[in-house]
């Protein structure tokens, strides 16, 4: 496992730290570390269109060419995509994942406003994990009642 971060995470009332591993083990030969944009696609599942754009966008780091131009992935990207796709499951915006980018590529002194960058994010997902759990429970009710009635007519 490659660890891509760890830092502190909030849960309740207390601060715990968690680590967002990363598996290394990617579902292509062991011991290769260029892949091309095909074979990416095949593993992440985006298109090579989305791969291309996310590079002429800057949310990809530089991509390694071959001698020919081909684009040649290495496990990093992998590794590095795979983050991405999480930080698009936050609903996070495409110009702040673009912005991210080019903070951990400015090094160490952005920690602080990666870290801002973050922790909006994770507040905007607690959120809407809250209201994922309202509307959860609306549902849970709505199908009680439904179910309540369906028994309720079985018995005349």
């Amino acid at each position: 496992m490659t660890v891509i971060d760890s830092s502190p995470v909030q849960t309740d009332s207390k601060r715990t730290t968690a680590t967002c591993e990363v598996p290394t083990g990617h579902p292509l030969p062991e011991g290769r570390d260029h892949y091309t944009i095909s074979e990416v696609a095949a593993v992440t599942g985006l298109t090579a269109h989305t791969l291309r754009w996310y590079e002429r966008i800057g949310l990809m780091p530089h991509v390694d060419r071959s001698h020919t131009g081909q684009r040649r992935f290495r496990n990093r990207d992998l590794d590095w995509l795979s983050l991405v796709g999480k930080l698009r499951l936050t609903g996070m915006p495409v110009a702040d994942m673009v912005r991210y980018a080019e903070l951990v590529r400015a090094g160490k002194d952005t920690f602080e406003e990666r870290q801002d960058l973050l922790e909006a994010t994770r507040r905007d997902v607690i959120h809407r994990i809250a209201e994922l759990q309202d509307t959860l429970a609306v549902l849970d009710h709505k199908i009680d009642v439904y179910a309540d009635a369906r028994r309720a007519s079985e018995r005349f």
